[in-house]
């Protein structure tokens, strides 16, 4: 897509095992035991994020539900806190991901910022009516970080795109 005030590459068609490998690194990567920090990111939110924005007919609510399943189970959390925070984040992804596409990717981090807000206070609702228990508000920071993050997820993330096909030294692409 080439726009006169966005200047971007042409992109190579993303393979599906890229996408579900991407999102199993994420997982493995949110499975680390690092302990209990409620201001850590959610790797798993930001890459559900970028493909349900970049690929919004691959990655829908159901794939996002599931993960989210997956990530309560681990956790030991409320069984479908995740769940319901990705499929919301999964949404409204498909919604705006024409919107948040037209900016380059700094802009594009201030436009999810407010979509990571929304995940991570629906699990900040969801953990306040089923234990009362409050954890401070030192969550208000992952989504911060998940919004700092999105610029280098969405360059690793769209690497494999942006090589060409077949590359020699008469094609520009």
């Amino acid at each position: 897509m080439y726009t006169s005030r966005n200047k971007q590459t042409l992109l190579l068609p993303v393979r599906a095992w890229f996408i579900w490998l991407s999102l199993a690194l994420a997982l493995l990567l949110a499975m680390l035991p690092l302990g209990r920090l409620v201001w850590m990111p959610d790797i798993m939110a930001v890459v559900l994020m970028f493909w349900a924005v970049h690929q919004p007919g691959r990655m829908g609510m159901a794939g996002a539900f599931a993960l989210g399943l997956v990530m309560d189970i681990h956790q030991g959390s409320i069984l479908g806190q995740h769940a319901l925070a990705y499929a919301l984040l999964a949404f409204l992804a498909a919604v705006l991901s024409r919107r948040i596409l037209w900016y380059g990717v700094i802009q594009q981090a201030l436009h999810v910022f407010p979509l990571f807000l929304a995940a991570h206070l629906v699990m900040l609702a969801a953990g306040l009516v089923a234990t009362g228990l409050f954890p401070g508000w030192d969550v208000m920071l992952a989504p911060v970080a998940e919004a700092v993050l999105w610029p280098m997820v969405s360059w690793v993330l769209l690497a494999p795109q942006r090589r060409a096909p077949d590359q020699d030294d008469n094609r520009p692409l």
